[in-house]
């Protein structure tokens, strides 16, 4: 039987925010905030952190979490997902779900979403989207937009604002970079070279979209603050001290 585990790919090196995994929040490290919202995964037999530093491997452990050791030459994230799925000799039927380190508020039900996903065998990939109407956010390019066809497999993600609404104003969707894979796909996917558009985007996913697989788009509600730079950290904070309340 087929298991479901949960794998936080944490590195230490960011152009905007060196060591990110281990600034402190509300009096612990933010990677012990998100893995232990992982834990609250519906149906998770594990959480890893998956890192190329040993300072992040020391404290996962300190506070009781298990880490993995992997390269520190790896092109994304998701290369560090499968060299993780390797190292614990996961079986190819498993799914793996890709918790980004920087949502520290976590809403542990969405994953659970997207794992079931998988096991409807709506796509070889499922993601989350919510919905966004902040014009602002809108025009961001740090936040990825999503379009999907009726049946909620992915058409294209953009930094632009997708769609453009001619006459109306309408929804937009953000990328929420949550993603589910079965083992088997994940490490076939991670040997494709990079594709036109990816590269064009920066944005990994449209690697799958451009080889003509599915992405299965599950659209949630809530959104959890993002710490990308060291100015998110107020903001993230004062929603875990809202929720400790």
């Amino acid at each position: 039987m087929s298991k479901t585990v949960a794998i936080i790919p944490a590195r230490w090196e960011s152009s905007r925010f060196p060591g990110k995994p281990l600034a402190k929040l509300a009096g612990k490290p933010m990677i012990e905030w998100v893995w232990g919202q992982a834990r609250k995964i519906p149906r998770v037999s594990g959480v890893y952190v998956a890192t190329d530093d040993n300072r992040i491997l020391k404290t996962v452990t300190a506070f009781g979490g298990e880490a993995l050791l992997t390269s520190n030459n790896l092109r994304s994230g998701s290369d560090r997902l499968a060299e993780a799925a390797t190292l614990l000799k996961l079986d190819p039927k498993d799914i793996v779900i890709n918790v980004q380190g920087d949502q520290p508020c976590l809403d542990p039900l969405s994953p659970g979403l997207l794992a079931q996903a998988l096991e409807d065998n709506l796509a070889p990939v499922a993601t989350l989207a919510v919905p966004l109407t902040d014009p602002m956010e809108v025009a961001n390019p740090n936040h990825v937009k999503v379009v999907f066809d009726l049946k909620g497999r992915a058409l294209y993600f953009s930094r632009s604002p997708i769609p453009f609404y001619r006459d109306t104003l309408g929804i937009h969707h953000k990328h929420i970079g949550l993603y589910a894979y079965r083992v088997s796909f994940l490490t076939e996917y991670v040997k494709w070279p990079p594709s036109p558009l990816e590269l064009a985007e920066n944005l990994e996913q449209l690697r799958i979209l451009e080889r003509g697989l599915a992405i299965q788009v599950v659209v949630g509600q809530g959104v959890s603050p993002e710490v990308d730079t060291p100015e998110d950290l107020a903001i993230a904070e004062k929603v875990i001290l809202e929720s400790l309340a």
